[in-house]
């Protein structure tokens, strides 16, 4: 089994009540075992052009688990999950109902046109790295450091709902 770290995020819709159904179809994955999941945290929309006021808010999650799928096996099953939930690939960072991204996968490296591990943004994502510190206070970004250290300059942007 390796652990992976997953980031939930949408701006559209019943953003609560589709992360709760999100991360419930993570968990009931065959060959995946929900570890621990973070409280929702609520951030700016982020867009090609940078944060914007103006669009619907995001509400974000983190979850770890534990998977004998391989990385690419798992990205397929969440982009079903995604779609299952009325995700359209219309505008490169555009508002969407759901949005599931491989953060950490283990110790592996992976950089294919489809799925790069660690997430290349990670580091920049303060809905990721303050999720993700609850739920993993020791936790360590490959590349980058220690997630408690990266997520200090971004909790008075992330707001926990």
């Amino acid at each position: 089994m390796t652990e992976a770290i997953l980031a939930l995020g949408g701006n559209l819709g019943d953003r609560e009540q589709t992360l709760e159904s999100a991360i419930s179809q993570i968990a009931a994955l065959k060959s995946v075992k929900l570890i621990a999941r973070s409280s929702f945290y609520e951030s700016v929309a982020l867009t090609l052009g940078g944060e914007d006021e103006k669009a619907p808010k995001f509400l974000n999650c983190v979850v770890k688990i534990e998977t004998k799928l391989e990385p690419k096996k798992l990205l397929k099953k969440l982009f079903e999950i995604e779609n299952a939930h009325g995700r359209v690939r219309l505008e490169r960072w555009g508002p969407r109902t759901l949005d599931i991204d491989i953060i950490v996968f283990g110790s592996e490296l992976v950089q294919t046109k489809s799925l790069q591990i660690p997430h290349p943004r990670a580091h920049q994502r303060g809905f990721v790295l303050v999720p993700w510190l609850e739920i993993e206070p020791e936790a360590v970004l490959p590349g980058h450091g220690k997630v408690s250290k990266l997520a200090e300059k971004f909790r008075s942007s992330v707001q926990e709902a």
